[in-house]
């Protein structure tokens, strides 16, 4: 009965549950979870790129880096095992149930076909952050203040030196204590 309280997983009634993944991978995860007969939602939004010689439609992540799934215990593990998943998104190392209310919201948000931007406000100034797409995949530095918008200051402090460089707040991810570091991708 504990597991349950602390997982948020119960053995019949399937809740929703966010999961974190590999930079870019959202669509590949999303028909993994299908072929494998789970419940998923991967909110996309539609844009027009508008190049040279043509115009082309792409559907694109809403959040980038998650996909949402609904589970019930059994299916715990298979969802982590699935390549590209990194792992459930946890606060205070307990999974974070999303009420169904939330996931309809973002159905009908995007459902109207306005331009929707998600934006994170969980950065602070001193948080520990770790890049998490590009060159730089897997260092961590500490968070000095937002400059702007579009990208934040980080220090990082692993040679001995402060180095201090624009990284876009899209790349990178909030770390708590025991969080493993982003496996490095070339």
């Amino acid at each position: 009965m504990k597991q349950n309280n602390k997982y948020g997983l119960d053995e019949s009634l399937p809740r929703w549950f966010a999961v974190y993944l590999r930079y870019k991978r959202e669509k590949a995860v999303h028909e993994s979870f299908l072929k494998k007969g789970i419940e998923s939602y991967l909110p996309l939004q539609q844009f027009t790129r508008r190049y040279t010689r043509k115009v082309r439609v792409v559907n694109l992540p809403l959040i980038s880096c998650y996909i949402f799934v609904r589970i019930t215990k059994k299916n715990y593990v298979p969802v982590l095992e699935t390549p590209d998943v990194v792992n459930f998104v946890r606060f205070s190392n307990e999974l974070i149930s999303i009420p169904e209310d939330e996931i309809k919201l973002i159905q009908r948000i995007l459902g109207e076909g306005i331009e929707v931007e998600a934006e994170s406000n969980a950065y602070h100034e001193g948080d520990l952050v770790e890049i998490i797409g590009g060159n730089l995949t897997g260092i961590r530095g500490i968070l000095l203040h937002p400059d702007n918008k579009k990208n934040f200051q980080v220090e990082l402090t692993h040679t001995g030196y402060s180095l201090r460089m624009q990284v876009d707040r899209k790349l990178l991810r909030k770390l708590r204590p025991n969080d493993k570091p982003a496996k490095i991708y070339q």
